[in-house]
Formats: structure tokens, C-alpha cells, sequence
């Protein structure tokens, strides 16, 4: 081959390799995504028999221990009471914009028809493809898909008899062509049965060019974990230029946990996510679902209270923005509307609020206009049940260097008049201070 046709074959490649290098989530999708706010995690797997945490109860088992896990627990695996348009009902109602499920995690067990491995869902009692009929019923509610995969896997590390660990070279995709390969295969799968797959949550050390990846066989997917920061049962302390997304427990463990559990409560659930919206984030809420396919009454209670909230509140939520350096004043939390103009503040840590009382608040981070208004997301400002004379109209007033308002929270939500969750209140047509 002559020097210059080789030099231009090398510099084509290395430009293709490069361009490769640089796909990205599309602009589109990440606004998309940061618009969603809300979604629901779902930790769901064959260990969830035992009440453990999810897969990891493999690392440092004995080998007793794995084969009985490999081998025993498929045989025993019959969500039977699994609904997964009711499933989708509730995480609509909840609020929720995209659920994201996993469809494979460290242990390697597969909740679809897979071709790839024995060790999948069609090899239990229950013989359904799990992720195949809950995406349908999530498109149904209008849901988005999220697609949770580890491309770490210990059923791939025990075959080739490596040790079940999470911290060796072999646990790692970089260092494990196999390993690679064999994830490919699944994501190609994946893809190809269930798309359009809207997320992809990569769970894994090291991913190697798995993003890059998906990118070249869906551009339309929104990679997170593996592209964008996850910060994982925490909140950052400050706001973080978007898109990003925590994901958290309601509880102190991932999957079904039967016993021994301790639960968030609804009003610190919603706090939460107040806080994470404010400051730019996207929340991803966590359920695990009992052995038998049904959600424990424990987070279905605490999904509940947040659909009432989400129903009155919901636009405070979804297409806005955080206001970096101007998030929160006292026990208020800000977010932007998309216009640029809209304000919702969250008044938060309000205990013992009475149907019908009026309070007073004041804030020196928005300025108002000759064209504002002010209401109290859900109600109508124009009636009290019950009380006649009773005029809950929202007001304000601009002083030199604050805005001083007040609201009634008017509407009944709670037989028993009392609201113990944040309100939120919404001026238009302001100029944010900066």
C-alpha cells in the first residue's frame, strides 16, 4: 500500500474513532429529561424471596451459598400478584414522568426473555417476560422507559470461575472481554425488543464504551448513570448545573426488605424532593416490590401522599428550572418556570396548618411587576368551605427591597383541615434577583 492512500485510511479511522468518542446525550433529550423531574426506581429481583440486599448477599458467600442462589431460587420465583398496569396506574397518579427497572442487576439474573443465559425470569415458575409487560403498561399511562443494567455480573464471574466481587479487575467490563461481549449481546437485545427505551442506567464501576455505545445503536436513549452524575442516597449541598439525578430509598435498602425496615416518612419524601428540584436535580424514588409482584403497603402509602401532593403541586415540579445561588430562603424553596418569569416558592416545615388560616411571608429574591400575580397552586383563592366570611385571596406588596405576601391555605385536602405538607405559591411576570 503506498504511504499517502495508508496515511489517509489512519487518518479517517482515527477521525471516526473520535467522533465515536464524542456522542453524547442529544441536547434535546437532556432538556427532555430535566424537564421530567420525577421518576420511580424499581429494585426488583429472584433475591427478593429471601427479603436480602439486592444481588450483593453473592460477594463472600460461600459456594454453597451461590449455587443454592443460582440454582434454587429460579425454582422458587412466582410473582403471581404481579399487575403491571396497576403498577403504572399508581406511578401515574404518583406524578411520576419515567420509571426506570431493573432489567438485570449484579446478579446477573435477567427479568426478561433473554437468550443470552438459562438464568432468566422464563427459566421460574412464573415462565413471563417480566420488563416486556411492565413497559408495555408504562406506555399505556404514557410513561417513560427506563432500562436499569449492570454490566457487572457475578453469574458471568463465577462461570469462568473468577471471585464474586465487585472490586477485582475481572468484575470490570475494561478488564473482562467476555464479560463485554456478553453485556453487548444483552443491550443489543434489549434494544431491539423493547425500544423505544426513553433511559439507560448503567450500574457499574467501570463501563467502558458501553454509553458510547448505546449511543451508536439508539441515539434517541438518554444515558444517566454512566454519562450524567447519580448521586446515590444523598443531595448535593449546592445546586449542580443539569441534568442530573439522585437516586434514593424510601426505606434503608433497595429491594424488599420484610423486616427490620425503617421508613422515610410521606412529608420528608416530598421535602426531598422540593430540595432536589430546586437545586436542578431530577428525583428517581425507589420501590421494591414483595416476591409475589406486589408494591408493600408501606411505599404504596407514602406513593399515595405524594400524588395528592404531585396533583395540587405538580407544576412547581415539572419545566422548571433551578435559580443557582438563589435556591432557598429560610424554610422557602424556589424553582424557575421555563418562561423565565414564573416563580414557584414551596413553603415548607409549616406545621399545624389549619384549613383557613392565612400566613405571612417575605423574600428579597424576586422582584414584581406592574403585571404580576400571585396564587396558591391548586386552589381558587376564592372560597373557604364552610366559611362564608372567610376571603382567602393571596396578596402581595413590593417594598424597596423585599416582597411581602401572604396566602390562605384554603383548600380542604384532609378530612381533618389539616395540611402538613409544603404549598406552593406562584407569582408571574417577575424579575429574579441576582
Amino acid at each position: 500500500m503506498k504511504p499517502k492512500l495508508t496515511l489517509i485510511i489512519v487518518s479517517l479511522l482515527t477521525m471516526s474513532f473520535t467522533a465515536l468518542a464524542q456522542l453524547k446525550n442529544k441536547p434535546e433529550k437532556v432538556e427532555n429529561f430535566m424537564d421530567m423531574g420525577f421518576g420511580i426506581f424499581v429494585h426488583w429481583s429472584l433475591d427478593s424471596q429471601l427479603g436480602s440486599v439486592i444481588s450483593h448477599s453473592m460477594v463472600g458467600a460461600s459456594e454453597d451459598y451461590v449455587k443454592r442462589y443460582m440454582n434454587e431460587l429460579p425454582k422458587t420465583f412466582y410473582p403471581d400478584k404481579f399487575d403491571p398496569d396497576e403498577w403504572a396506574r399508581l406511578f401515574k397518579v404518583a406524578g411520576a414522568e419515567y420509571v426506570v427497572f431493573t432489567a438485570k442487576h449484579h446478579n446477573g439474573f435477567c427479568m426478561w426473555d433473554t437468550k443470552t443465559t438459562p438464568f432468566n425470569i422464563m427459566n421460574t415458575p412464573y415462565k413471563k417476560d417480566i420488563v416486556g409487560e411492565l413497559v408495555k403498561a408504562l406506555r399505556k399511562q404514557g410513561l417513560k422507559v427506563g432500562i436499569y443494567f449492570s454490566p457487572e455480573d457475578f453469574s458471568i464471574l463465577h462461570k469462568q470461575g473468577n471471585l464474586i466481587s465487585r472490586n477485582t479487575k475481572e468484575s470490570q467490563v475494561t478488564d473482562n472481554p467476555e464479560l463485554l461481549a456478553y453485556d453487548k449481546r444483552q443491550i443489543d437485545e434489549l434494544i431491539a425488543k423493547y425500544s423505544p427505551i426513553d433511559v439507560m442506567f448503567f450500574d457499574s464501576f467501570k463501563i467502558g464504551d458501553i454509553a458510547q455505545y448505546v449511543h451508536t445503536k439508539d441515539p434517541n436513549i438518554m444515558v444517566t448513570r454512566g454519562e450524567i452524575k447519580t448521586p446515590e442516597q444523598k443531595i448535593p449541598d449546592t445546586a449542580m448545573p443539569g441534568p442530573w439525578e439522585t437516586c434514593m430509598t424510601m426505606g434503608t435498602q433497595w429491594a424488599y426488605k420484610p423486616t427490620n425496615e425503617v421508613y422515610k416518612s410521606g412529608k420528608e419524601v416530598i421535602n426531598k424532593l422540593i430540595e432536589i428540584r430546586a437545586k436542578g436535580g431530577n428525583f428517581l424514588l425507589n420501590i421494591g416490590p414483595k416476591p409475589n409482584g406486589e408494591i408493600p403497603i408501606e411505599q404504596e402509602e407514602r406513593l399515595r401522599e405524594m400524588a395528592l401532593w404531585m396533583f395540587v403541586n405538580n407544576e412547581g415540579v415539572k419545566n422548571v428550572r433551578s435559580l443557582p445561588g438563589l435556591i432557598k430562603d429560610g424554610n422557602m424553596w424556589f424553582t424557575k418556570g421555563n418562561d423565565g418569569k414564573t416563580a414557584y416558592i414551596f413553603l415548607t416545615n409549616e406545621p399545624e396548618w389549619f384549613k383557613g388560616r392565612r400566613r405571612n411571608y417575605s423574600t428579597s429574591i424576586i422582584k414584581t411587576t406592574k403585571d404580576t400575580q400571585i396564587s396558591v397552586l391548586g386552589q381558587n383563592d376564592l372560597v373557604v368551605e364552610y366559611s362564608p366570611d372567610n376571603h382567602p385571596i393571596s396578596k402581595f406588596e413590593q417594598l424597596p427591597h423585599k416582597v411581602e405576601f401572604s396566602v390562605t391555605r384554603a383548600q380542604r385536602l384532609y378530612n381533618d383541615k389539616i395540611w402538613p405538607n409544603a404549598i406552593v405559591v406562584k407569582f408571574t411576570n417577575v424579575e429574579f434577583v441576582k
